[in-house]
């Protein structure tokens, strides 16, 4: 689960490239945004669905970040939990456990959305697709060539020139969707917010 929340937060960084540099061809948007957008922050809205369809949970938060490796992805509601990574190591926090556990950022890398975050070409690890459009969103998919990948498909979903939405499927058939408001791409973000400090009394797992 965790290692599936570390893939989230890094596809979600990917995202918000893509947003900065967002054309009419969302494909295109996904090739360039690498040379074009370098730190953003954005709100969103997030449902998560079993397998079976049956189930929904609902969270939302917040999350800036800024290349290469660096970003704070913060749950609200209904639970706080907040996900930094620093450049070398990627922290995740429970507030209601009150306890911390850490892994080295490039363990997390691979076929996953952070290997976009390290610079890899994008068509080496995945292989994109344009989707049918709905509801006014234009779709486009990236799928995983590693068959290990924790993903088995991310989709980003752009209004216009506006990215609008993203989701993922995990390796369970889980589905999660995000919901993007107030995205701002290549704007300055403190570097103290990709800084973890451990609260007073907490646990701490390093892995």
């Amino acid at each position: 689960m965790k290692h599936f929340l570390i893939a989230l937060a890094l596809a979600l960084a990917l995202a918000l490239c893509a947003a900065g540099v967002a054309h009419a061809d969302a494909v295109d948007a996904l090739r360039d945004f690498a040379h074009d957008v370098k730190s953003g922050k954005a709100n969103f809205t997030q449902t998560v669905t079993s397998p079976d369809g049956k189930r929904k949970k609902l969270s939302s938060g917040s999350f800036e970040f800024e290349r290469p490796n660096r970003f704070r992805f913060a749950y609200a509601k209904p639970f706080e939990q907040t996900i930094v990574a620093d450049g070398q190591k990627v922290w995740i926090y429970d507030a209601d456990l009150n306890q911390a556990s850490s892994r080295k950022l490039a363990d997390a890398l691979g076929a996953t959305p952070a290997a976009l975050l390290a610079g890899a070409n994008i068509e080496h690890d995945f292989t994109l697709k344009a989707q049918p459009s709905e509801g006014g969103v234009d779709w486009v998919q990236a799928a995983p060539k590693q068959a290990e990948s924790t993903i088995q498909s991310l989709k980003l979903g752009f209004r216009g020139k506006e990215l609008a939405a993203m989701e993922i499927v995990d390796g369970f058939g889980q589905r999660s969707r995000l919901d993007f408001s107030a995205v701002q791409a290549n704007v300055p973000v403190s570097a103290e917010r990709f800084q973890f400090k451990l609260p007073a009394g907490a646990d701490l797992i390093e892995q």
